[in-house]
């Protein structure tokens, strides 16, 4: 059989076919254990796998075990472990073909006319010529797009359809050198900058510190330096290796084929809809959707110019970023977004994308300052959509389900991980970290607004100016004591990328934290010392929002 992966034809390192991740453990009921001295051995016992097709293996250096893994980390749950190396096969982790996609390994598993794929080992509805037990070698597992015959047009499958035998599958082609939409899924080796500058390596933090970092975007392809996209920019960037420009974009073309184009399945619900492309342009309660590219009644950050592959066409009902189910900004001007009500494409899956594995409380009202609730509520007092807790676009944080176990971090409900002074929740609007949310106290009678209801309007009273180009605000703090302070606040440290690096030790205290903004230099807060002036490097930056109702407590009470 031809293949057309010309890097794997080459016999060097047999580690050479593996994407290799460090302090990584994947959740997989599918694996066998082995005793072995390294890595490479560990490979050939992944290669010589009988009980199941090997994708990945893991080693443990301390123990030297190695376990082999039926599954990548595409397909299941990651885990952060320090003694771990994760080693995955390239070829499984491919979601593209080459050529005429023999070699193709991905788990597409409908046809290009949305139709679901009939299981290589079944023969209901269609009596299959091609099966797993005569062709082992072709990848014909579950019900994945596969090319065992080396047709010329490209991956197939036999369909569910009992009228339609077999149909193609719309796969992309691999194209390193190129970007498709905003390039998140480029794996080219680009690595320098639009003005030429060289990329910084992801895995290092001078000159400038940042949180990109592989084990914590192990999808994300953040190898070497080479431009990449990880946070959803519009295009692939990198950190520079000049201390005086922190990130900048870089000059790749766009590919000549058009991404591959949505089937049946786009016309209704599967899943949470983030393939849907039909027309349905009013919401649950039925109000009319406002156009994507309008800016009235309600602004926003999902244009169809930054987000050309997320189907902003006219005003139609999307998900652009993995909501539960399609949604729409409203031309009602009381009320922000609303979800809308798409016919799912199989009624078995009616409710699917809504129902939780553990249902959640319907709870009106919060106790005390909150920490307890279990309700439901996803809006803030301003009408923002809250972002989803374990994704950290557009808002990175730390506030994780992993980070905070017992607090039911769960969907985008709002909640109180942090003991705040009532439940909250990061937003989706690119310009407002965070805001409390429309959740009323139980022993209250009315509806109340929570202490700071809007930290815009209340940086507006009191003179604060605040970052607004990433929707991040960050202030430097000096010492440890003041970063325990301030912690009790609701205050984490993160560095955001598009700040400039500040010399601090070379500074004077309270000097200028200098922010990005489109093509200007801009202050957006103070700087000092950071934790210690022996490390320059360690800077504490905080939000300021969240000392807001503080300063301005302080400012009245004196």
């Amino acid at each position: 059989m031809p293949d057309s992966f010309p890097s794997l034809l080459v016999k060097g390192d047999i580690l050479d076919d593996y994407s290799k991740t460090d302090g990584v453990w994947i959740l997989t009921r599918n694996k066998q254990f082995y005793e072995t001295n390294n890595e490479r051995e560990c490979a050939d016992k992944c290669e010589a796998e009988r009980n199941f097709t090997c994708r990945a293996f893991l080693f443990t250096r301390k123990k030297l075990q190695c376990l082999t893994l039926a599954e990548n980390a595409k397909m299941t749950v990651t885990f952060t472990s320090t003694d771990t190396v994760l080693y995955e096969k390239r070829i499984y982790l491919m979601q593209c073909k080459r050529g005429i996609g023999t070699d193709y390994r991905g788990t597409e598993a409908k046809t290009q006319r949305g139709i679901p794929c009939q299981k290589w080992a079944e023969e209901i509805p269609h009596k299959p010529n091609y099966t797993p037990e005569k062709h082992p070698n072709a990848g014909l597992e579950e019900n994945y797009c596969r090319n065992p015959d080396a047709d010329e047009s490209g991956p197939w499958c036999y369909t569910t359809d009992p009228n339609k035998r077999f149909d193609y599958c719309a796969i992309q082609e691999c194209e390193d050198q190129c970007m498709q939409c905003n390039g998140e899924d480029y794996r080219g080796e680009l690595s320098r900058t639009e003005s030429g500058l060289e990329c910084q390596h992801w895995d290092v933090q001078e000159p400038h510190m940042h949180g990109f970092i592989l084990k914590h975007y192990p999808e994300k392809d953040l190898k070497r330096n080479y431009c990449r996209n990880p946070d959803g920019e519009l295009r692939p960037w990198c950190f520079t290796t000049n201390p005086n420009k922190r990130w900048e974009y870089c000059n790749i073309p766009r590919c000549t084929t058009p991404p591959p184009v949505s089937g049946l399945d786009s016309q209704c619900l599967s899943g949470r809809g983030e393939d849907y492309r039909g027309r349905i342009a009013t919401t649950e309660s039925g109000n009319a959707c406002q156009h994507w590219n309008m800016q009235f009644p309600h602004k926003h950050g999902w244009v169809p110019d930054r987000y050309p592959c997320k189907g902003l066409e006219e005003n139609y009902c999307r998900n652009p970023n993995g909501e539960k189910k399609p949604w729409c900004y409203t031309t009602n001007s009381s009320i922000r977004w609303e979800y809308c009500t798409i016919p799912p494409c199989d009624r078995t899956e009616q409710g699917i994308a809504d129902v939780p594995i553990q249902a959640p409380l319907t709870e009106e009202c919060y106790q005390g300052k909150g920490q307890s609730y279990r309700g439901t509520t996803s809006v803030t007092v301003s009408g923002k959509k809250c972002q989803a807790w374990s994704s950290m676009f557009p808002h990175m944080h730390i506030k994780t389900p992993d980070r905070f176990p017992h607090a039911d971090l769960r969907d985008n409900y709002c909640r109180n991980p942090d003991g705040d002074s009532s439940p909250w929740c990061f937003t989706t609007d690119p310009n407002t970290i965070w805001e409390y949310c429309n959740i009323k106290r139980c022993d209250d009678h009315t509806q109340q607004s929570a202490p700071n209801a809007s930290p815009g309007m209340m940086e507006q009273n009191i003179g604060l100016t605040t970052l607004t180009t990433s929707g991040n605000s960050w202030l430097c703090v000096a010492s440890r004591r003041l970063v325990k302070i301030l912690q009790s606040l609701q205050i984490f440290a993160i560095c955001y990328r598009k700040c400039l690096n500040v010399d601090n030790c070379g500074a004077e205290v309270g000097g200028p934290l200098v922010c990005q903004e489109k093509n200007r230099s801009v202050q957006y807060g103070v700087t000092s010392w950071g934790l210690d002036c022996t490390q320059p490097s360690k800077l504490g930056f905080v939000q300021i929002p969240g000392l807001v109702s503080w300063i301005k407590n302080a400012m009245s009470s004196h």
